[in-house]
């Protein structure tokens, strides 16, 4: 089994740490526990994070582990490390102790039950070091006992779009080679009636139960692209691999272009670059690139984020250690979980904004706090009982229940934050 861990530095990748563990967000085209599932061919105990997430819970998320015993063979994982999926076969991985990813270690088997004070204590407060503590006389370790993965690291949340593109390079031919697909190439199929426009040489893969209408258009000549099963590509929508397009969501009318769209999303207008976790709405025109979209976020028509600063120069974006060049030249707004914008909304550049933020000026600041409410920095308390009313009606839509153990929990969520002075309250 293996246990997620997130590290200090993974527990300070806002907005997203205030709502949940970094292993349920998405990385290239699959959540980063669903790509350590893949990797080592064995389920999810548990998530080790900070404590105010002990009521996290999410569809088929594990649960919280960080005072669980962690019995002797359980993996426990650095979330912020990444394999690629066309790795070596999970068979292989079977004699490892530990695994390390560009010479880090990203991975290690507990050797016997995990339980004693201090470690518990140092897994709780993100202290904790992954380390080969298996080194022979001259600093390297026993071969059959660690093993080098291909991949890559998250040092810094912006990282989800800096390795947006070569992960769902590699990621998006792996999976398809373990799902049902027809594989769709430039010329039609004459396995496929009515086949769409093919533009490239890389190939589209549709999941049995994907749905595509005419006069869709997929342009392949800069990577693949993957549709899951129940996800619908309307009419007069062009589709820019590698791009990879989850289950039951729906993309429309516009450009959709090098992106990672989660399940049950709805995506209207043009788009680039850019990750939905899942269960999130973009549904009218205006353009998003280069940002994150965390579940159940609902962007208001004609919502648009800047990407690219005028003077072409690296962007800068705000962090719980102050406001930092991100060194990307490509970066747009980190939309926490929940959050809503009105309809106009204008992003600068390296925005921010908190879990369940809810503003609708024209223009906010960089950076929203979680729980804003308002037209009009500085903005006011979102009330606790209208978030979550909110939330659960938008919930409601895609058939999700509110639970009253996710009541309670985003309720001590959101006291947490009203209390927590890192973000700017402006």
């Amino acid at each position: 089994m293996i246990a997620l861990y997130d590290d200090a530095i993974a527990r300070r990748f806002e907005p997203f740490a205030t709502s949940r563990p970094l292993s349920e967000l998405r990385a290239g085209a699959l959540l980063v526990r669903e790509r350590w599932e893949t990797a080592l061919g064995v389920g999810s105990a548990g998530f080790i994070s900070a404590l105010h997430l002990q009521g996290f819970a999410e569809f088929d998320a594990p649960p919280f582990a960080n005072r669980q015993t962690l019995a002797a063979g359980t993996w426990i994982v650095n979330a912020r490390a990444l394999p690629f999926l066309d790795g070596p076969a999970s068979a292989v991985l079977q004699s490892a102790l530990v695994i390390t990813i560009a010479g880090r270690v990203a991975a290690r088997r507990v050797d016997v039950d995990m339980r004693d004070e201090r470690t518990l204590a140092a897994l709780d407060d993100g202290s904790y070091v992954l380390v080969h503590d298996r080194a022979l006389p001259d600093g390297t370790g026993d071969e059959a006992e660690a093993l080098e993965l291909d991949g890559v690291w998250m040092d810094e949340i912006w990282d989800l779009i800096g390795t947006l593109q070569p992960l769902l390079q590699r990621d998006i031919p792996a999976l398809a080679a373990t799902l049902h697909t027809t594989t769709l190439h430039a010329g039609g199929s004459p396995m496929v009636p009515n086949s769409p426009t093919v533009l490239g040489a890389h190939p589209v893969y549709v999941e049995a139960g994907a749905a595509i209408e005419p006069m869709a258009v997929f342009d392949t000549n800069a990577g693949p692209v993957l549709l899951r099963r129940g996800c619908h590509v309307q009419a007069f929508t062009r589709v820019v691999g590698p791009c990879y397009i989850g289950r039951d969501s729906i993309v429309t009318a516009d450009r959709i272009a090098g992106s990672s769209i989660g399940d049950a999303c709805r995506v209207h207008g043009e788009l680039s670059s850019t990750i939905f976790i899942g269960h999130a709405n973009k549904g009218h025109d205006g353009f998003v690139g280069h940002s994150v979209l965390g579940r159940w976020v609902n962007l208001g028509a004609g919502t648009i984020t800047s990407n690219l600063k005028n003077t072409y120069g690296t962007v800068a974006m705000w962090t719980p250690d102050g406001i930092r060049n991100s060194g990307l030249q490509f970066l747009g707004t980190m939309f926490g979980d929940h959050v809503k914008t009105g309809i106009g909304l204008r992003l600068t550049t390296g925005c921010v904004l908190g879990a369940g933020a809810n503003v609708f000026d024209t223009m906010p600041p960089k950076t929203v706090a979680p729980f804003s409410w308002g037209a009009r920095a500085p903005y006011d308390p979102f009330d606790a009982t209208k978030f979550v009313q909110t939330a659960e009606r938008m919930m409601a839509r895609r058939q999700v229940a509110f639970t009253d153990g996710g009541r309670a929990w985003w309720a001590s969520v959101h006291a947490m934050s009203s209390a927590d002075r890192r973000w700017p309250r402006v």
